[in-house]
């Protein structure tokens, strides 16, 4: 079959990896099909790039990727920045006085190099285990400028209190982005970015503006990805609101969904 004028980007966590952070092989089998008859096949993550990067390797990713939620593109290959986009610096008085009024909050700040951790909760705690990060603990005035984005990890059961909070303060909505991007996690990001903007600027910098986009993803940060692709798709699992977007719904996360994704491009 030939693939080569398809892109493929699609989100990691509840998408491309199983609940239990691995690839299956028929999902690795086929973007390896993909991939030799032409397609381009990359990610769309929330993750910086040391998260991003076992996931990478994975899969011998081959081209440049999104990641920070749409606040960067990453050549993995040549292991640098190709683009990236920061928050206003009233980001940080901004995440003062929410951390001033959630105590009990987990957050962190990404930037480039180095992932900062100001306040740390259990959440917060078992999401760096997992990702293997060792961050770096201090308080927000000593975190460096340039931040991509910033991380507040909270319980389910109290997230939407701190959902309505941002909301009901405008200076917060000024400058940045908010999405929820896990049922533990709301996140800021630079004004305009999201993942669909981050793949419209990949596009851009491969020079493949005329091809035919796929977007896959799960959750709330995808829906932009997934709504302004030529063709978008979420996985079983997926949010409704992703899902409502979506052209096709295919199998959940656990199934084999990067599978049937590139078997149903390959019956068009």
């Amino acid at each position: 079959m030939n693939f080569e004028n398809v892109i493929i980007m699609t989100d990691i966590d509840g998408t491309l990896v199983t609940d239990q952070k691995n690839i299956l092989d028929c999902d690795i089998k086929a973007i390896e099909r993909f991939r030799s008859g032409g397609g381009i096949f990359t990610l769309a993550t929330g993750r910086g790039y040391s998260m991003a990067k076992p996931i990478a390797d994975r899969i011998a990713l081959d081209v440049p990727a999104v990641i920070f939620n749409g606040s960067a593109v990453y050549d993995f290959s040549q292991s640098k920045f190709l683009w990236h986009s920061s928050l206003e610096v009233s980001a940080k008085e901004v995440l003062k006085e929410i951390l001033a009024h959630f105590p009990d909050m987990g957050c962190e700040v990404l930037c480039a190099e180095d992932v900062y951790v100001p306040s740390m909760n259990e959440i917060e705690r078992r999401h760096l285990a997992i990702e293997n990060v060792t961050p770096i603990i201090c308080e927000v005035d000593d975190i460096p400028g340039d931040w991509l984005k910033v991380l507040l990890a909270y319980p389910p059961s109290q997230m939407q209190t701190l959902i309505d909070f941002v909301h009901s303060h405008a200076n917060y909505m000024n400058d940045c982005h908010w999405v929820r991007s896990e049922i533990h996690y709301f996140e800021m990001l630079p004004d305009g970015v999201t993942k669909g903007s981050g793949f419209q600027r990949l596009l851009d910098i491969m020079d493949r503006q005329g091809a035919f986009t796929v977007g896959v993803g799960d959750y709330n940060n995808d829906i932009e990805l997934i709504r302004d692709a030529d063709l978008g798709i979420a996985v079983a699992s997926a949010q409704e609101a992703a899902k409502e977007v979506a052209d096709v719904i295919v199998c959940d996360n656990n199934s084999g969904a990067i599978a049937e994704v590139i078997d149903y491009i390959e019956k068009l």
